[in-house]
Formats: C-alpha cells, sequence, structure tokens
C-alpha cells in the first residue's frame, strides 16, 4: 500500500495519470454547469417569499460547501504532507488554499448580495457569516506560510500544521446555526428525508453541487500539473517532456 501511495504520489507518476482525469472533468465540469445554471435560473419556479432573489442560492450554496470540503481536502493533504513527506501533496495544499480563498470568498460576496434584500443590510455578525469570514483569513494564513520560506518544502509543512489546526472550525461552520440564535436560515438540503426544498429547485442545486466539485478537482490537476513541472523542471523527465512539445 505504502509502495502505491508514494509510487503514484510521485510527481512523474502523478504528471502522467491526472493528465486524462484533468481532460474528463473539464467537460462533465462544463456539462453539469451549463444544466444547472438553465435550470436553476430559467427553469426553477419563483419562491413565493423571496421571490427571483433566491436564484442566488445556486452559487452561494454549492460555493459554501466547496469552501469547508476543499479546506478538508488541504488538511488531509496537510496530514500526508507531514506524515509520509510526498512532494505532490506539499503542492496540493497550496493549491487548495488558493482555489478554497476563492470560493469562501465567492460564499461571502454572493451571501452578502442575498443578504441586502432579505436581511437589509450587506453584513452581520452572525456566528454562520462570521466563522465563513475566519476560514478566509485561515486560507489566507496558509497561503501566506506556504510561500514564506525560501525552501518550498518547508513552507509547505509549516502550512500543513496551520491547516491541520484550523479544521476546529469546520464544525463550528456547519452547526453554528443549531448552536446559536442567528440570521442564518438553517439546512434546508441537508433533510434528505423531507428536504425544505422544491424537487424542481433541489435538483439543479445539486447538479451545481457536483459541478463546482469537479471544477474543483480539474483545477486543482490543472495548478498541480503546473507546480509540479516548475519544481522538477531540473529533472531528466521534464526535460523530456519538455523536448516532446517543443
Amino acid at each position: 500500500m505504502m509502495q502505491f501511495i508514494h509510487k503514484y504520489g510521485s510527481p512523474k507518476y502523478f504528471y502522467q495519470w491526472s493528465k486524462g482525469w484533468q481532460r474528463w472533468l473539464t467537460v462533465i465540469t462544463l456539462l453539469l454547469l451549463g444544466y444547472g445554471l438553465y435550470q436553476g435560473l430559467f427553469v426553477a419556479p419563483t419562491d413565493y417569499q423571496q421571490g427571483e432573489s433566491y436564484r442566488i442560492i445556486f452559487i452561494h450554496v454549492p460555493a459554501a460547501w466547496m469552501s469547508m470540503f476543499v479546506y478538508m481536502s488541504m488538511a488531509v493533504s496537510g496530514i500526508v504532507a507531514l506524515v509520509w513527506r510526498i512532494k505532490v501533496a506539499e503542492i496540493v495544499i497550496g493549491e487548495c488554499a488558493v482555489i478554497g480563498a476563492s470560493f469562501t470568498a465567492l460564499a461571502l460576496i454572493t451571501g452578502m448580495l442575498w443578504g441586502k434584500p432579505m436581511w437589509g443590510t450587506y453584513w452581520v455578525w452572525d456566528a454562520r457569516l462570521t466563522s465563513e469570514l475566519v476560514l478566509l483569513f485561515l486560507y489566507f494564513g496558509v497561503i501566506a506560510l506556504h510561500s514564506a520560506f525560501e525552501n518550498p518544502r518547508t513552507g509547505a509543512r509549516a502550512a500543513a500544521i496551520l491547516a491541520i489546526v484550523g479544521i476546529i472550525n469546520i464544525p463550528i461552520i456547519k452547526y453554528s446555526v443549531e448552536w446559536w440564535s442567528t440570521l442564518h436560515q438553517p439546512a434546508t438540503v441537508a433533510k434528505f428525508d423531507k428536504p425544505s426544498m422544491h424537487m424542481s429547485m433541489l435538483i439543479p442545486l445539486l447538479v451545481m453541487a457536483f459541478a463546482f466539485k469537479t471544477y474543483f478537482l480539474a483545477l486543482l490537476f490543472s495548478r498541480t500539473r503546473s507546480e509540479v513541472l516548475a519544481r522538477e523542471k531540473n529533472t531528466s523527465w521534464v526535460k523530456e517532456i519538455m523536448e516532446q512539445e517543443s
């Protein structure tokens, strides 16, 4: 098992096997995004309470979910990097931080745009919003640590420690609505036994969630592959690739 992890987690083998996955994930993302956006923005009925403004949830909710999912992926990569010292995992930490920060910023911005007509203000120091903002700062911290050292592997290990420690914020984000009295509405999708959303709204939302996830994986593969080439530029296998493409 360890030989398998080290082999396919090595820069050379990762670069080889991830190419095909990146292409398919890109195609799947485009198909899912097209279907999800069309169904969510044009086909799903108007909400009887929120009107047309509710349609921002087809971007906001998947972005919020991904902000937490990417962080957990980053933390797992941190554990792998610290325990097994796999180079690709060290790179993934930094790439996840950049992508995750983007998802988190998107969730905060769309949440503010939704909050103005619903709450009468763009921002309140609500437990859910505040913990999501803390998540953005954690991403910024990981990005800063990852690039703060001359030796990239030292920076990756420092960033991994912060990422692992920051996991404590994830359950706070998830359960803040239940633990404290907040303005943020409670879960409507997670109740799969009887979700509060009509299927005409729920299906596009879930499609968008899958689209965001495949987009994350495609982008992660693309960014990681580029960084692998940059770090391994002096190795024979990278020189061979450059000669073939030139």
